[in-house]
This record gives C-alpha cells, structure tokens and sequence, in this order.
C-alpha cells in the first residue's frame, strides 16, 4: 500500500510513517500541511491519504475541506481523515463517500485495528470511530427501533457501522461468519433497512438510519 501522509504534529506524523513502514506499506510522500496534497497524489499516484482534520494555517475544517476535494478529484483514492474530537456531522458526511475513514486520534495505539481500518479505506471500504458510533447509537427512546436490539445485535449493529465486513466481525467476536450472518440479518429486518451484499451501502443504510434517528 503507498501512503501519502499529511499532518502537522511532527511527532505523530513519523509516528504514523513508521506504523505503515514496519507493516510493509510504502510512505511516498509525508507533509506537514494539506497545501502539497494536490501536488504530492498526482505526483505519486498514493493508494492512501492520511490525513488530520485541523490544520495550519486555521486549525478548523482544513483537512476536512481537503479530503472532500481529494475525494472529489480522485474517487478511487482512499482517504482517511484523523481527528482529536468526535464530530459526527462531518464524519458521517465523509465516510458516506465510500473509501473514506473518520479515526480518532488514539485510535492509532491500537496498531493492528487501525493499520486494519487504513487497508479497508485503501481497497474502498468505510472506516467509522468506534466513539462515533456510540454517539450515534446510544439509546433514545422507548419506541426507537433500536431498543428491539439484543445486546449482541447492538454489537453487531455498531460494528457494521464502523465498515466491518462480515468476516471482519466474525474475527473481532470471535464467531463464525455464519452466525454472523445471521445477526446482520435479524439486525437489517428489525431496522427495515435492506440486505445488500455490497458493504459499503451496506453501511450507507446503517447510518442514515443512525442519523436520522439521532436528530429526533
């Protein structure tokens, strides 16, 4: 996988080049700003973005503002945006791209989840904050149908969110995909929303349901 890096925070920005290098990923080009990001994928043609979502010179929307447009310029890029706080609006916004991810910061010390997330964005699947799921899922009221959810289907709802594949949370539950299977299918029934086999509508479905509902 080559990787472009974009982030302001020197530290954290070799943090993450050494991350993808020890894994066998290539960093072809690392920046401390979002200004040479047009120059650098055109330059080196990247499989990955990575970027941070406030930087110079406003420290507000910069990263959030390049993704959209590098998504918009390449569409087969994977782009995945780190961010410090959770913001539902913009993440939600962005992952509904596809080959997007919306990753808090710390979800970076989880080297084996994250570096898993960054190789679904790069082969043009969503990654999703587990935060930002629970933010959106918690639970609103008594006649939302996400209240007719077992725990285990709640699990298996949010892990959808964030992008797993069935067999990515067949691994994380330590199920069998059958099983797994299964509950997506009790979960999609119980919402009304429909089986697809394609994952990233998939999670279009889940979480327009998980907005919708969030703002009544």
């Amino acid at each position: 996988m080559r990787v472009v890096i974009a982030e302001d925070q020197v530290l954290l920005r070799e943090g993450l080049g050494r991350l993808f290098e020890d894994a066998g990923h290539e960093v072809i080009a690392s920046l401390g700003d979002a200004d040479g990001l047009p120059l650098a994928i055109t330059e080196h043609d990247p499989d990955l973005v990575v970027l941070d979502i406030r930087m110079p010179p406003s420290f507000t929307d910069e990263g959030a503002r390049a993704a959209r447009e590098t998504k918009h310029a390449h569409p087969e890029l994977g782009v995945l945006v780190l961010s410090q706080h959770i913001e539902t609006t913009h993440a939600v916004e962005l992952v509904a791209l596809g080959g997007f991810g919306y990753l808090l910061k710390d979800r970076v010390l989880d080297v084996g989840e994250f570096l898993d997330a960054a190789e679904r964005v790069a082969h043009g699947g969503s990654a999703l904050d587990p935060k930002v799921v629970a933010s959106l899922v918690s639970v609103r009221a008594e006649d939302d149908p996400l209240a007719e959810l077992t725990e285990r289907e709640r699990e298996i709802l949010e892990l959808m969110a964030e992008g797993l594949t069935n067999a990515g949370i067949a691994k994380r539950l330590y199920l069998s995909e059958r099983t797994v299977e299964a509950h997506v299918r009790h979960v999609l029934m119980k919402l009304d929303l429909p089986e697809t086999e394609d994952s990233h509508r998939r999670v279009l479905a889940v979480l327009a349901h998980l907005s919708a509902a969030h703002t009544h």
